[in-house]
């Protein structure tokens, strides 16, 4: 196979592919794959047509590496911001435009000019009160949507350590995906994750709660209010983002009542499997879940309305360890070093940019990448050592100065003395 028939495609796009083709096999509607992917109907026909003329890359858009014709130039916009911040400030983005129009003389779309006072943080977006919550109807297809959370309880009974199980539930079937351990964090998410992907898929989209592990309490950064984020990504959510997953971030345990009510069923049956088979560490959990979930699928699993899959299966092209695990960018230094976690390492070739990403991965290991291509690199153990100077020198007794007799102090004092004697006398 030669490189043009290689066909690259985003995330994104296979996303689409994996819709329309099952589309196309009559699993389900137009109407319901336009809501999935949140499109119109119409724009689900033209991709249809694109697939069956084009093959898998008519999903591809045919903008993709070209600018907009109807991009505003860069010169309008930096006018319009200096405009904003000298007379404007404090303007909502609807009255300043129509001011610029009327005053200035710049049509400008209201919506590109919020855009653009929120990246430069001149404005921010306002919530809308919520209506009254309403029975939510469970998704059509499986894969379509899964709840996910972790829950603290005496699993094993005082048997043995205290654990914490990260539970996957699909809203359409309930099919559960469940794992034990020590703790509830982003290394037990990324790897509990890692697991399910591995069994089912990429699933479209994740419900979870704002724990600190999945939504971030920090603030944004200037690097990422210019990339348009209205709120900081969590290392779980920026992963989730990158394999094209939606994040949803649930309001109140009740919003996510499926998962809640799954911990009730577990924290009652599953204990008492464990008892029953007097296991009392993590490892014996874990293998038991192997045999026990397969069962328990069998018996509560549902029938979901429309008898597809829409797990994606991920593209031979996605290191999956690199995704899920704990990215930290660092400046690369003059002697192409950086500094991590109290460390110093000596980078061994050329990275041509001096922003790198340190990875820490779920098996332990330690990478250094930079536009996701690994770099040798090694760890500095001895660090040359400032040279000080341990003896110290006795100091010598300073000698008095005695003037010689022709010293003009010596003349002068001489002078002045004499000068005083003829006076008295």
């Amino acid at each position: 196979m030669t490189e043009k028939d290689i066909i690259k495609m985003s995330l994104k796009e296979l996303k689409r592919l994996k819709v329309i083709q099952e589309v196309m096999d009559k699993h389900f509607t137009q109407n319901t794959a336009a809501s999935m992917l949140d499109l119109s109907e119409r724009q689900i026909r033209r991709l249809i047509s694109a697939v069956r003329k084009e093959g898998e890359k008519g999903v591809i858009h045919k903008s993709r590496g070209k600018l907009s014709n109807r991009r505003i130039p860069d010169k309008v916009k930096s006018k319009v911001l200096k405009l904003y911040r000298g007379k404007y400030l404090g303007f909502g983005p609807t009255l300043a435009c129509e001011k610029l129009l009327e005053i200035d003389n710049i049509d400008v779309c209201d919506e590109s000019l919020r855009k653009w006072l929120i990246a430069e943080g001149l404005w921010k977006r306002k919530r809308k009160n919520r209506g009254h919550r309403q029975w939510r109807e469970r998704k059509e297809c499986f894969g379509q949507m899964v709840q996910l959370d972790g829950s603290h309880h005496d699993w094993l009974e005082d048997r043995g350590p205290k654990l914490v199980i990260m539970g996957y539930i699909d809203d359409a079937t309930n099919e559960t995906f469940a794992r034990f351990y020590n703790y509830e964090g982003t290394i037990p998410a990324m790897d509990s994750f890692k697991r399910y992907v591995s069994k089912y898929g990429i699933p479209q989209s994740v419900y979870l709660d704002k724990h600190s592990t999945y939504k971030s309490t920090k603030k944004l950064t200037p690097e990422e209010e210019l990339k348009g984020l209205i709120y900081p990504q969590s290392q779980f959510e920026r992963a989730l983002s990158e394999l094209g997953v939606n994040v949803i971030h649930a309001n109140s345990p009740q919003a996510k009542g499926r998962i809640e009510r799954l911990f009730g069923t577990l924290q009652d049956r599953l204990v008492k499997e464990m008892r029953l088979k007097n296991i009392s560490t993590k490892e014996e959990a874990n293998k038991f879940l192997e045999d026990y979930l397969p069962i328990y699928n069998k018996k509560f699993r549902m029938i979901a309305t429309k008898n597809s899959d829409v797990h994606m299966e991920p593209p031979k092209y996605l290191n999956l360890d690199s995704v899920l695990s704990i990215q930290t960018k660092r400046t690369v230094k003059n002697d192409n070093t950086i500094s991590y976690d109290g460390k110093l390492y000596q980078i061994e070739e050329k990275t041509g940019s001096k922003k790198i990403m340190v990875e820490e991965r779920l098996d332990g290991s330690f990478h250094i990448t930079n536009n996701g291509n690994s770099l040798k690199f090694k760890e500095i153990t001895e660090r040359p050592k400032r040279r000080t100077n341990t003896t110290k020198e006795v100091s010598k007794p300073r000698k008095s100065y005695i003037p010689p007799k022709d010293h003009p102090w010596r003349l002068r004092r001489n002078k002045s003395r004499k000068q005083r004697q003829a006076v008295n006398t």
